[in-house]
């Protein structure tokens, strides 16, 4: 039986799509709040503009470069692109649909109104005049396109109104006006009666352009936005200085190839045919917009808004290790590791801990991987504090964090001058490694403290992405992270762990072993099982070995958010896999690999997806979770995750998802709902106890 045919796997583009169709699944359900739904329609946006500026520009140059590569399910570059160019209308469709019929209205019923400009009261368009001529009008710069002006470099992403003139004497019919990017998208009335009423800021733009242009005429004004290929190439190899290399080529980037061409649906033809021109594009490339070119420039709008009943109830997340006068964290930690569940578990607690390692004066080193952090990080101030108090510490930062490499050179330097060992990890790998290492100096001698996790350290997304973490200072496992940083900053080659299992060297062929361990209980008769909750699953190798699997009668189960290059239902290969997906409120990022392992179950937690890059091109470690309490979470947890009727989508032999049915009797579950719910109680009962310990103080005094 052949398990790498090509029809056995789902392409990753289709798939990572129909992901973003379960994101816009959430727009259209009503049963979010509406300003929640708004906010899913920017996700959409913004997801489709990362997927064209790096997925669709890598096609587009294979297709160029008549490259012969194709992925695990055969498609060539060119047979790839008209499918996601099929698929991806429909969604945008789908998309503008749901703002027009649904959000919208809805929108209006709470007293929300994007008004069009024709529709403004006159008293609001005087006010709009001189917010134009005060705000809008000084920073416009007019550009004509003629043979001495070049078409501008625009910005990626950028709104741009392309202008057609006409009058004696010019040189040229056409000019372009880009809208700064320090201007909000969408600007309020100057009164608010009864609600909340706005316009956009194209569309400001579109009726005074004219200004811009004296003794001509203004044929018409249409908003445009481009779409540039935003992958960085630089040799790692040949570059002397990473950081400036990287620097260099952000700069480049920010002007690459044009991928996509977003007008207004009434832009006329002479004028698109004029940018696909401009912008070397073809007429597949074009999309015509009946809505906002970008609605993920709503998002700070919909976050804005001061109308808290149209929003997801908000929550205070559980404290799991509380502090008193009498002990501290690494006390805490030395009683027994510690599971923290985020974002229903408080990721202060973590953030807490660098702080005290910070000012602890027996703290002796720190060792922390960094690959998305926040704007503002309290961990990077901790770790800047903690090197000016004279402490050894060391920062392995990704530099080629896709999207955030400015923010990362950023806080490189910052933390370079103040004494922090900045590495930029293994030449050609990137360091996608969630760890932290605390050395401190106790009574019977050194002790290490590791915190290890799924997620990166960033306070701000921990508040919406599902993520598990696990505090500890077990010597099998701190041991094995020093030897991690060892070889991420020095030339050691890697060691043999204990427990860690780190890619790309112990990773990949552990996960095959435990899968063909799993066949083994099969065909012994002994209890088998796998059950995988990942982001992406796209692995040629370990999809292979799942197929193996389920036809040995070991079942599977996958809890895959994103793309998932799997097939099942087919017969005598994937009959006992089930693939399922949940996007709900927040975003599932953790990652769990449970083993049944003949009835004695195994369970890991890490930072790598089942996906070729985190298993041979990043640094990547996935940790065991062994004391007995955090196993029975972790189950519980798994169970709850399966359990969801009323989030999770059941993947269908061709690759798209419908809702899980429902059996008799069986009761509306939604997993994030009852992890809340779970964490407010545990949050009241902490609370609880920590009163009847004030009460029992002050009755002792």
């Amino acid at each position: 039986m052949d398990f790498s045919d090509r029809v056995l796997f789902v392409n990753r583009e289709l798939s990572w799509l129909e992901f973003n169709q379960r994101v816009l699944d959430q727009a259209f359900d009503e049963k979010n709040p509406i300003l929640e739904r708004l906010k899913f329609l920017c996700i959409v946006s913004s997801n489709l503009d990362e997927f064209f500026e790096v997925r669709v520009a890598g096609l587009k140059q294979q297709r160029q470069t008549h490259s012969s590569e194709s992925g695990p399910d055969g498609l060539s570059a060119s047979e790839t692109l008209v499918r996601v160019s099929e698929r991806t209308r429909r969604m945008v469709d789908d998309q503008y649909r749901c703002w027009r019929e649904r959000i919208m209205p809805e929108l209006e019923a709470n007293r929300i109104r994007f008004h069009t400009y024709p529709d403004v009261p006159e008293r609001e368009k005087e006010h709009f005049a001189r917010f134009y001529e005060r705000t809008i009008h000084p920073v416009l710069t007019p550009i004509a396109v003629d043979p001495s002006h070049p078409f501008p470099q625009l910005l990626n992403k950028s709104l741009n109104v392309i202008v057609e003139l006409e009058g004696e004497g010019l040189e040229t019919d056409i000019a372009v006006v880009q809208a700064p990017r320090i201007l909000p998208r969408v600007v309020s009335f100057s009164e608010t009666k009864n609600g909340d009423d706005y316009v956009f800021l194209g569309n400001i733009i579109q009726e005074h352009v004219a200004s811009l242009f004296r003794g001509v005429t203004v044929k018409g004004a249409h908003l445009f936005r481009i779409t540039r290929n935003s992958n960085l190439y630089f040799d790692e190899e040949e570059a002397q200085n990473l950081l400036h290399a990287i620097e260099e080529e952000l700069r480049k980037v920010k002007r690459g190839a044009a991928v996509r061409l977003e007008v207004q649906d009434d832009c006329p033809d002479r004028v698109v045919e004029r940018l696909l021109e401009i912008f070397n594009l073809e007429a597949e490339d074009v999309f015509r917009i009946d809505g906002p070119l970008n609605f993920s420039r709503l998002m700070p709008l919909a976050l804005q808004i001061d109308r808290p009943e149209l929003r997801y109830k908000r929550f205070s997340p559980c404290t799991v290790v509380s502090l008193d006068t009498e002990s501290d964290i690494f006390f805490h930690i030395r009683k027994g590791d510690i599971l923290l569940h985020h974002p229903y578990d408080n990721f202060q607690t973590v953030v807490d801990l660098l702080a005290q390692a910070a000012e602890d004066p027996t703290v002796l080193a720190i060792k922390q991987t960094l690959y998305r952090t926040s704007s503002d990080s309290p961990i990077v101030h901790s770790l800047i504090d903690a090197a000016r108090s004279g402490k050894q510490v060391t920062a392995v930062i990704e530099l080629k964090a896709r999207f955030d490499e400015a923010a990362n050179i950023k806080w490189a330097r910052m933390m370079r001058e103040a004494g922090v060992d900045v590495i930029y990890g293994v030449a050609g790998l990137k360091t996608h490694a969630k760890a932290m290492l605390i050395i401190r100096s106790e009574g019977d001698g050194i002790r290490r403290y590791a915190h290890l996790g799924t997620g990166n350290y960033h306070p701000s997304t921990a508040k919406i992405y599902t993520d598990l973490s696990m505090l500890t200072c077990r010597e099998e496992i701190t041991s094995d992270l020093a030897e991690t940083f060892n070889c991420l900053t020095g030339v050691s080659k890697f060691p043999e762990m204990n427990q860690l299992l780190v890619a790309p060297w112990s990773l990949f062929p552990a996960f095959q072993q435990m899968i063909e361990t799993e066949i083994e209980h099969a065909q012994a008769g002994r209890p088998s099982g796998i059950y995988a909750k990942v982001n992406s699953l796209v692995e040629e190798g370990i999809i292979e070995s799942l197929y193996r699997a389920s036809a040995a009668g070991v079942p599977v189960r996958l809890l895959v958010r994103g793309m998932c290059a799997i097939r099942v239902g087919i017969p005598g290969i994937s009959e006992n896999i089930e693939v399922r997906s949940i996007v709900g409120r927040f975003l599932e990022h953790s990652r769990i690999f449970r083993f049944e392992n003949g009835g004695d179950p195994k369970i890991y937690l890490g930072s790598a997806d089942w996906m070729p890059r985190n298993l041979f091109k990043r640094v990547e470690t996935v940790f065991p979770v062994i004391q007995k309490r955090m196993l029975e979470h972790l189950e519980e947890i798994l169970d709850w995750f399966w359990k969801d009727n009323v989030k999770a989508k059941v993947m269908q032999p061709d690759g798209s998802y419908l809702p899980r049915m429902t059996v008799e009797g069986e009761l509306p579950f939604d997993a994030q709902a009852e992890f809340l719910a779970e964490a407010q109680n545990r949050r009241k009962r902490h609370t609880l106890a920590a009163q009847e310990n004030v009460l029992k103080k002050l009755s002792k005094d």
